[in-house]
């Protein structure tokens, strides 16, 4: 496990669990939300997007969390371990909620600097219909996928934590 990609809907985890990962392994985290918000979440262009993460992806070793699926297969094809947070939607959507309240006019810490924390209806709306909207092509894709990679997906906080217990 030296190439890591973590992917899931928002309010999964993923950024808590990239870290904690990146604590076990040793190994550096990149948030792609740090890396593609800028001061005031103007959003960077799918162009540099790509730059960026085809540099990140040539790195020795790497935990990347973050969707964005427009330029999810650059890190999908380098990754060696795949880790898919397939979370309820109701938790997710309950942990985006506490994320806002414990954030409240601050920037998380994997997040762009100077995105400050806020409501977004849309945000909202793409975390209910993600498992209709975004599951099932992700599902397909790392069936593929798991003929050369290891791709793990957890199904529940209790199997985020067994997971994490069990990585050295």
């Amino acid at each position: 496990m030296k190439k890591v990609v973590l992917i899931g809907s928002g309010g999964s985890g993923k950024s808590t669990l990239a870290r904690q990962l990146g604590e076990r392994l040793k190994i550096k985290v990149y948030h792609l939300d740090t890396l593609f918000w800028k001061p005031n979440w103007v959003g960077v262009p799918k162009d540099e997007q790509r730059t960026i993460q085809n540099d990140l992806v040539k790195k020795e070793e790497w935990i990347i969390d973050g969707n964005y699926g427009g330029t999810m297969e650059i890190r999908l094809n380098t990754a060696d371990t795949i880790i898919f947070l397939d979370i309820p939607r109701a938790i997710c959507v309950f942990r985006a909620l506490e994320r806002i309240i414990r954030y409240r006019n601050k920037t998380r810490p994997d997040m762009g600097e100077g995105c400050e924390e806020r409501f977004s209806f849309e945000f909202f709306k793409w975390i209910w219909q993600y498992p209709k909207t975004k599951r099932p092509k992700i599902l397909e894709r790392l069936e593929q996928l798991s003929k050369d990679k290891e791709v793990i997906i957890l199904k529940s906080p209790k199997d985020v934590q067994y997971f994490l217990e069990q990585v050295q």
